[in-house]
């Protein structure tokens, strides 16, 4: 594109644009690894038929880094991208998940760049770190970067086929083509490795194949709207509002809901339409008291609580991602 005299190119990926990073000084051994990260914009031309909403679209967001290795490094790091990956998906309850080391097809002479003795080392290299992490994996050819074999883990949706989430890339191939160098302990110039690595991969996949997961009814911690207040009436708006803004100065994502509804309206829609972890429901035995009435989406189950105790029940469980 042109504009004002200036042309622009839309970036399909982050992977050049941090090799010149990389490359915009000089570095030594001693300053690797470097991890170079970014929420990024990204877009590509995919075909009309297999665009799907938010899941696989022309234009996306993902956290992407890259980071620049010595050849001795390549097993830490992996095994902790692998960890950081794994530490991720038992936060958001991710279990079933497939390991997939992505090979390239060494009769595609087309898609991979041309080097056999890379490729030899990439793909030996990333099957010896996964076989020592005792990481369960099969080997799947012709599913590779085109620069390098790749760590893929694979989620399988409600509707179509798998796709992956999380990756993690060996590349001895752009460090190359990009003259990327460091000083290493002998003095002389070495090329570094590179680790592509995603840990959400499209955050627009992401949140497809979470919405999917749990038909939308967020744990706490993720939740949008955390809390819903209801007062029963009018007479108890002021002391359901004073509520709503303890619990947003207390760092809760909160809502206020003082229609003129009843009150079982009020309820059904904060359960099956917000699909909100909890509801405080605030009629004129609250506002006497002093107290709250928590009703838990969960078990559909109502307690009495004061404020103060019940918010530092809730700091608790999203401390603790429960």
């Amino acid at each position: 594109m042109e504009v004002d005299q200036e042309q622009f190119v839309l970036r399909p990926m982050n992977c050049p644009h941090h090799m010149m990073i990389y490359s915009n000084q000089p570095h030594s051994y001693r300053d690797l690894p470097i991890r170079i990260g970014e929420i990024a914009h990204d877009f590509r031309f995919e075909p009309s038929g297999t665009l799907k909403g938010i899941e696989r679209g022309r234009h996306f967001c993902q956290n992407d880094a890259h980071l620049f290795v010595t050849p001795e490094q390549i097993k830490d790091e992996v095994s902790s991208v692998v960890d950081l990956i794994f530490d991720v998906y038992k936060d958001f309850g991710i279990e079933n998940y497939r390991c997939v080391l992505s090979l390239r097809d060494p009769e595609d002479k087309v898609k991979y760049h041309q080097d056999d003795a890379m490729w030899e080392r990439a793909e030996n290299a990333l099957r010896e770190v996964l076989t020592e992490l005792n990481i369960s994996f099969t080997e799947e050819i012709g599913e590779a970067a085109f620069y390098g074999p790749k760590l893929d883990v694979n989620v399988q949706p409600a509707v179509g086929a798998e796709y992956t989430l999380s990756t993690c890339q060996l590349d001895f191939c752009l460090p190359a083509k990009f003259d990327l160098t460091y000083i290493d302990r002998d003095g002389t110039e070495k090329t570094p490795v590179v680790l592509h690595r995603a840990i959400l991969g499209s955050l627009d996949r992401f949140m497809a194949y979470l919405i999917e997961e749990t038909k939308g009814i967020f744990p706490l911690w993720l939740a949008p709207v955390q809390v819903k207040v209801l007062p029963v009436s009018e007479k108890s708006n002021e002391y359901a509002g004073k509520v709503w803004k303890e619990l947003k100065n207390s760092g809760i994502r909160a809502e206020l809901d003082d229609r003129n509804e009843k009150i079982g309206y009020k309820i059904r829609s904060a359960r099956q339409d917000d699909k909100v972890p909890y509801m405080i429901i605030v009629g004129e035995k609250e506002v006497s008291e002093g107290t709250i009435s928590v009703r838990v989406r969960a078990t559909d189950r109502t307690h009495n609580d004061t404020l103060p105790e019940f918010i530092q029940t809730l700091k608790e469980q999203i401390k603790n991602r429960n």
